[in-house]
C-alpha cells in the first residue's frame, strides 16, 4: 500500500509539473503569424509592404528590456508597426513596462497606435499619450495619415476606443462617436487601413468599405479549443466570432491579433502570445 501511495504521489507531481511547464510555455513563447493580403487597390509602390501588428501587451514582460519581443519583430523586417491598444492594464497599471517596449520598437520602424479600453479606463490617458508622442509614436485616435511610396498613396486611419464614453463593461459599448469618426475618415477611392481595438464592431467598418482593419481585444478567446476556436472574449461572450486571423465581409478584411498579454484571466491555453505580420500585395 505504501508503494502504491508513493507511486500515485509521484504520478500527480509529474502531471502537475508537465501542466505547469506547458502553461509557462503557452504564456511566454511568442509566435509570429504571417498573412498575405491581396487587393487591386494597393498601389504598386506598396507591393510587398510589411506591416507588423501588435496588440494587448497588458504590461507583459518578455525578457530584460522586452528584448525577446523586440527580437522577434526585428526578424521580420517590418516597414511599419501598428499597435491596436491595451499597452497597459488598468488593474496592474505599469506605464514604465509599456514604454520600455515602445522605446525599443520605434527604433525598428515607424509606429502607429490607437487606444484600447484599458487606456480609456486607466484615468491616465493624457500622460500615456504624451509619453507615446515624446517617443515619436503617431497616435491615430480619430485621425488619419497618408503614406506615400513609389508614387502611390494609401491611408492609415484610427478610432479611439468607445470606452472613453463608458466606465465599465456593465454599461456596454457606446459606438456613436466611433460611427461619426468612421463616416468622416472613410474614403473608398483610396486603399485604407483602419486601426481599431474592437473586432466585434466589424459590421461598422465593413459598412464604410474600409479595406483592411487591424484589431485585438479578444485575446484569442483566451482558451482555444482545437478545431473549434476561442472560448470567451470581452464584449463577445462565449464562443466569440472574431478571435484570431482574417475575416472577410464584402470588400473589407478584418485581421484580429490574439495579443501578447493577459488581463482578468492570467493563463492562455493553446493560445500563445502573437505577433502578426501582414504583407500587402497589389493584384
Amino acid at each position: 500500500m505504501k508503494y502504491k501511495k508513493k507511486r500515485m504521489i509521484h504520478i500527480v507531481v509529474v502531471i502537475i509539473a508537465i501542466i505547469s511547464i506547458f502553461c509557462l510555455w503557452q504564456n511566454n513563447a511568442i509566435t509570429t503569424t504571417e498573412i498575405n493580403y491581396c487587393n487591386n487597390k494597393i498601389p504598386d509602390g506598396f507591393n510587398g509592404y510589411r506591416i507588423v501588428h501588435i496588440s494587448d501587451l497588458h504590461n507583459k514582460k518578455f525578457g530584460k528590456n522586452q528584448e525577446r519581443l523586440l527580437r522577434e519583430i526585428r526578424a521580420v523586417s517590418p516597414d511599419i508597426i501598428v499597435v491596436t491598444g491595451d499597452l497597459i492594464d488598468r488593474r496592474k497599471y505599469d506605464l514604465d513596462t509599456a514604454m520600455v517596449f515602445i522605446n525599443g520598437v520605434v527604433k525598428i520602424a515607424p509606429v502607429y497606435y490607437v487606444s484600447g479600453n484599458h487606456e480609456a479606463w486607466s484615468g491616465d490617458y493624457k500622460n500615456i499619450s504624451n509619453n507615446l508622442l515624446s517617443c515619436g509614436v503617431q497616435i491615430l485616435d480619430d485621425n488619419k495619415v497618408e503614406l506615400i511610396k513609389g508614387g502611390g498613396k494609401i491611408e492609415i486611419l484610427g478610432v479611439s476606443d468607445p470606452d472613453f464614453l463608458t466606465s465599465d463593461y456593465m454599461y456596454g459599448t457606446n459606438s456613436s462617436k466611433l460611427k461619426e469618426h468612421l463616416k468622416r475618415l472613410s474614403d473608398d477611392s483610396v486603399f485604407q487601413i483602419l486601426l481599431s481595438h474592437r473586432p466585434e464592431l466589424f459590421d461598422l467598418y465593413a459598412d464604410k468599405n474600409i479595406d483592411l482593419i487591424f484589431s485585438g481585444h479578444a485575446h484569442g478567446g483566451q482558451f482555444r479549443i482545437p478545431c473549434v476556436g476561442g472560448l470567451v472574449a470581452p464584449d463577445q461572450g462565449l464562443f466569440p466570432e472574431y478571435t484570431s486571423g482574417a475575416y472577410t465581409q464584402n470588400q473589407s478584411t478584418l485581421i484580429v491579433s490574439r495579443g501578447l498579454g493577459n488581463s482578468i484571466i492570467p493563463i492562455r491555453i493553446f493560445n500563445r502570445p502573437e505577433i502578426v505580420l501582414v504583407i500587402l500585395h497589389s493584384e
